[in-house]
């Protein structure tokens, strides 16, 4: 599918997507817990059906509701099929740990993007705890013998992806004995291990965690169902504030102000780019403004590298962000897609291989290749409704975290032609 977005002036208020990474951080808490739980507006996208899909094929119930999910969590079974985690790399990587609690083998497979993106530090982390597993290579497929989960002492790097460290946090708990995560390198994308560690508590687990050792103590504790809200999603909302600040005004509800999520520093890049925000209790106002460059480490907050990367195309002078390198590990490497696109739209870019610099300009109307990542297409979606005729391909990609996504822009007034339609 490729979607046409013209010049354009918008204005309205909207509803946050509720937070894909919460959704299925309660979706792996439920099904860990014995008994019935419920999520309270999680977010349906292709990823949390992964994890769904998933779940369901280890013998996890979820029955769906209109604004709720119920969970009959904590009994699990040998699956009959190879469990297929799509694009989500949360859900494999999640459900490679809680495989080592399944009786039997499991199987986890991935999509074209997901298998290349490497589990192998995750792996071999499992194996020091007693798992008995495997991957190909450095990526999927992985197979887990499950049933043993011994606990104790394992050591893995916090500077590739904190989503192995999340895993090993849901698992933990279950373990024959205490353990402890030591981490070898420096935590990068901290916020979303306290996203894990903030679930994990909802659901009784408790978790210390000493950031001067890099360590992670977990006693051998019990999962307790709960009622789970799932709060407004600060990655997917920054592509509409970021909308706002070049092309007039939005408002943007369902976002707590006091979240957990490393995104929400978003507010923080606005406003040092220029940009009027005004925070309320339960939404967040941005206006068009003249935005100037910003120097920014993304390290902690890598998915907003292509929201920040298209406003340093639209804002004076040359912006300069460190702590890119991960962002090549995505759905794509968003690195380089982020480059062949700004140039394609006249803007100067410098690639190193942590630095990226991006020299504003004014934007001109091109045909975007988003390699099949939903960030990408967002991203230049909104760059596109200050340049004018830009082509973004493979847009259905959005699904991937925001289905509601084109029609959102629409309503707002962008200027959007779906295919033919």
């Amino acid at each position: 599918m490729k979607t046409s977005i013209y010049k354009s002036e918008v204005k309205g208020k909207v509803r946050a997507p509720s937070s894909k990474s919460y959704t299925i951080r309660g979706l792996l808490c439920a099904a860990l817990a014995k008994g019935k739980s419920e999520l309270i507006h999680p977010l349906s996208s292709d990823d949390t059906e992964a994890s769904i899909e998933v779940l369901s094929n280890i013998g996890i119930r979820i029955i769906k509701g209109k604004n709720s999910w119920q969970v009959i969590g904590g009994d699990f079974h040998k699956p009959d099929t190879d469990l297929f985690c799509s694009e989500s790399a949360a859900t494999l990587r999640f459900m490679t740990a809680i495989c080592s609690l399944v009786p039997g083998k499991c199987r986890l497979v991935a999509g074209s993007s997901l298998s290349r993106r490497p589990v192998k530090p995750l792996i071999q982390a499992l194996r020091q705890l007693g798992v008995n597993c495997s991957c190909q290579g450095e990526v999927a497929p992985v197979i887990v013998d499950g049933g043993r989960l011994n606990g104790g002492v394992t050591e893995l790097p916090g500077n590739i992806s904190s989503q192995f460290i999340s895993a090993l946090l849901f698992i933990s708990p279950l373990a024959d004995k205490g353990t402890i995560i030591r981490l070898t390198t420096p935590l990068e994308s901290k916020p979303f291990v306290l996203m894990t560690l903030k679930c994990l508590e909802e659901f009784g687990i408790k978790v210390e965690f000493s950031s001067d050792l890099g360590e992670f103590e977990i006693l051998k504790q019990t999962y307790k169902p709960a009622k789970y809200r799932v709060e407004g999603d600060w990655s997917s909302a920054s592509y509409l504030l970021a909308l706002g600040a070049v092309c007039g005004e939005v408002e943007v509800e369902n976002l707590n102000p006091q979240s957990w999520q490393g995104d929400k520093i978003i507010l923080n890049l606005l406003r040092d780019m220029g940009a009027s925000v005004i925070i309320n209790k339960n939404s967040v106002t941005v206006s068009k403004s003249r935005l100037n460059a910003i120097r920014a480490d993304l390290s902690d907050c890598i998915d907003l590298l292509p929201t920040m990367a298209v406003l340093a195309a639209a804002a004076n002078g040359v912006s300069e962000f460190l702590g890119i390198e991960r962002a090549r590990l995505k759905e794509s490497n968003r690195v380089s897609a982020l480059r062949e696109g700004l140039e394609s739209m006249g803007i100067k870019v410098g690639e190193e291989a942590n630095r990226l610099t991006i020299a504003g300009a004014e934007p001109r109307g091109s045909v975007i290749d988003t390699r099949g990542d939903h960030r990408i297409a967002m991203a230049f979606s909104i760059l596109g409704s200050v340049a004018g005729e830009t082509v973004i391909d493979d847009a259905e990609c959005v699904s991937k975290t925001y289905p509601e996504f084109w029609d959102i822009l629409k309503s707002m007034g962008g200027k959007v032609k779906i295919d033919g339609k």
